[in-house]
């Protein structure tokens, strides 16, 4: 079956209160895409952000970002008043998201809705943080411990809590109690309006294409409560770093910080902890990307300290026992492996041997900055069994990419497109070959929609202050726009 969708994150939605949520805006988006002829909603991950405001580096990989928590919704539940959201001044500029301004006060007004909510005596509640324990109560606790920290990394809290001593941990249960509980709260709200939204769009024929990072934050519960999951040295400091090799963007590589996997653990234990990360994921989407899948076959390790990853170097990663694990355990589901860059051999044949749908990039088949694979890139070379994207999160949107390409590489998209020439960038006649491929996926970012430059580009690898913080304004997304979308996408048999 072939399918479309538009690639938005869900702070990138419309909201009153300083970044997108789960509020009425993410069911009237829902119901435009819907009007729109669209099957899938893809966004990015939903995991509490870390410092760098990036979703690909959370506090923990199985917890929810509670600034998506509705405002509205606690204000319905009589937990905080319109007045008190408002005075927050969080909704200054509608375009871009001032995470330092949500830090400082979206919290404040969270910690005021638990102080006035009783939960606790809910029976669902119950049910949540019974069934969701295995990793609810280690991140409740982490939290908590941050926040007695001011904010500092496990990795420099006093030893006892560093290496998780049991006295030491149940001392921190005792003293910070309350706090606890308030993480609790936070993670069951956030479910809960997931979970309605999720439900929405399936009565409206829309499904979620989730987004995980193949890594996990250093500064995360998920490696201060499994350390032996990790390669450590014995203060629990990484020995090697992932990241990925110079390249005709990056000169000097990428040192993206993450530890990587003790790969013979988790294989000793079946793969357990992915397992488990896998099928919570699948209980909050319907299908789910898997960021830097290159990684499983083989990982670039740098090592700990180095300037940069110029000195790094592959080694080999689980590959196929892995997938065989997961769906051994979960069964099979629908999963996008990210397999853009340059791609071995070894990687092809993962991808076959999981049958998972690889992505394809409009971008990477004219840009000569590329891997020198542009020909895999060509619409009209693309499998069926892909993911075709214009671009992603990652890249430019197409009309600030066509500015950017050389001109000899213009000619080539207008004589591709069979187009004359102009200095006007053909966005939509790009956005129309990624959807007329033979690909059964095809994802188009809303800023292409909306034929949008490079001021509205979501992330700029290897750079940081800038990124993360565009957003839709109200009443963007209009009736004729998804017309528009509705047409083309009936057109290509979507």
């Amino acid at each position: 079956m072939r399918e479309a969708g538009i690639l938005l994150g869900v702070s990138s939605l419309p909201s009153r209160y300083g970044i997108g949520c789960f509020d009425r805006a993410a069911y009237e988006f829902v119901d435009a895409l819907a009007s729109a002829g669209q099957k899938l909603w893809q966004i990015l991950p939903i995991g509490p952000t870390s410092y760098g405001d990036s979703p690909y580096q959370a506090f923990s990989t199985f917890a929810g970002n509670p600034y998506f928590i509705s405002l509205d919704d606690l204000v319905e539940r009589g937990w905080l008043t319109e007045e008190e959201c408002m005075a927050a001044g969080l909704g200054e500029n509608p375009r871009s998201v001032d995470y330092g301004q949500l830090y400082e006060e979206r919290r404040k007004l969270l910690r005021t809705a638990f102080s006035r909510s009783s939960l606790e005596d809910s029976e669902d509640y119950a049910a949540f943080v019974k069934k969701e324990a295995d990793w609810l109560e280690d991140y409740a606790l982490f939290m908590a411990l941050k926040d007695a920290h001011g904010g500092a990394s496990w990795t420099e809290w006093e030893m006892p809590l560093r290496m998780r001593r049991e006295e030491a941990l149940a001392e921190a249960r005792d003293r910070y109690a309350e706090d606890i509980s308030y993480y609790r709260f936070l993670q069951y709200l956030f479910f809960c309006e997931w979970s309605n939204i999720l439900a929405y769009a399936h009565d409206k024929g829309v499904r979620i294409v989730g987004d995980i990072p193949i890594y996990v934050a250093l500064d995360s519960v998920d490696v201060w409560a499994s350390p032996e999951l990790f390669q450590l040295d014995e203060a629990r400091l990484p020995v090697e770093i992932a990241g990925c090799p110079p390249d005709a963007f990056a000169a000097d590589g990428q040192m993206w910080g993450n530890p990587l996997y003790d790969w013979e653990t988790h294989e000793k234990t079946g793969f357990d902890w992915w397992i488990r990360r896998i099928r919570h994921c699948f209980e909050n989407c319907d299908i789910l990307r898997i960021d830097h899948f290159r990684g499983f076959d083989e990982y670039f390790a740098i090592p700990a300290g180095a300037k940069n990853a110029a000195g790094g170097r592959w080694k080999k990663g689980p590959g196929s026992r892995l997938f065989e694990a997961i769906a051994g355990a979960i069964g099979e589901r629908e999963i996008i492996a990210e397999d853009l860059g340059y791609v071995t051999e070894t990687v092809r044949q993962l991808i076959k041997d999981t049958g998972f749908a690889g992505m394809k990039l409009f971008e990477f088949a004219f840009d000569s900055r590329d891997t020198g694979q542009a020909k895999d890139y060509l619409p009209h070379n693309y499998p069926v069994n892909a993911a075709a994207y214009t671009g992603t999160h990652d890249n430019a949107p197409l009309k600030a990419w066509f500015a950017e390409i050389l001109p000899e590489e213009r000619k080539t998209v207008f004589s591709y497109l069979c187009l004359p020439e102009s200095e006007e960038a053909p966005v939509y006649a790009m956005v129309c070959a990624t959807l007329r491929s033979v690909a059964r996926i095809a994802v188009i970012p809303m800023q292409d929609w909306l034929g949008y430059g490079s001021e509205s580009r979501m992330n700029t690898p290897s750079t940081s202050g800038n990124n993360w913080k565009w957003r839709l304004l109200p009443g963007e997304f209009t009736e004729e726009l998804q017309e528009k979308i509705r047409r083309a996408t009936l057109l290509y048999g979507r």
